[in-house]
């Protein structure tokens, strides 16, 4: 391809890649939402299961018990990804990212998303830009990040335990 031709092309690959994760933040944004709505009608996450076994729906799409897992799945990437970029300091954000989403959500997508979040882990910035982005130093996101790796870790504890109080398996 022409130069000319070549750096529109990235440019199109850009746009198509900035409305991809858009569309991301507007998914989880969905489930989330969802999740509150719920609340109005479903007093504890307890009660949220319990309508969804009982509907037979825990695994469909669009269920709050579906919802709740990519939610847990979530919290979860970012945890493995905050363990990855501080045990490893010299990994770049794309190895770290890589490494977490392998741990954590890799094994529930198929081979189609997998291939998608590879591609798009190449349009992440270099640690140290992140850092610049975040307005953060090393030491200030450690800090944040420890934080949110202690909070978060009891959270996906018991969103565990209440599927597996129900016998509804974890590996979906």
């Amino acid at each position: 391809l022409p130069p000319a031709q070549r750096v529109r092309e990235r440019g199109r690959e850009r746009e198509r890649e900035r409305r991809r994760k858009v569309r991301l933040t507007f998914e989880q944004q969905f489930k989330i939402r969802g999740l509150s709505e719920a609340s109005e009608r479903c007093i504890t996450l307890h009660d949220v299961l319990d309508a969804d076994v009982k509907s037979d729906t825990v695994k469909s799409p669009g269920s709050l018990s579906r919802n709740l897992r990519r939610v847990r799945q979530g919290l979860d990437l970012i945890r493995a990804l905050f363990e990855q970029f501080l045990t490893t300091r010299d990994c770049s954000l794309r190895e770290a990212a890589s490494s977490a989403y392998t741990e954590t959500c890799a094994p529930y997508h198929s081979w189609a998303i997998r291939a998608a979040v590879a591609a798009g882990m190449y349009t992440l910035p270099s640690r140290d830009q992140l850092l610049i982005n975040l307005q953060e130093t090393d030491e200030s996101a450690e800090i944040r990040m420890r934080s949110y790796m202690k909070a978060v870790h009891p959270v996906i504890q018991y969103i565990d335990k209440l599927y597996v109080a129900r016998d509804i398996s974890l590996d979906w």
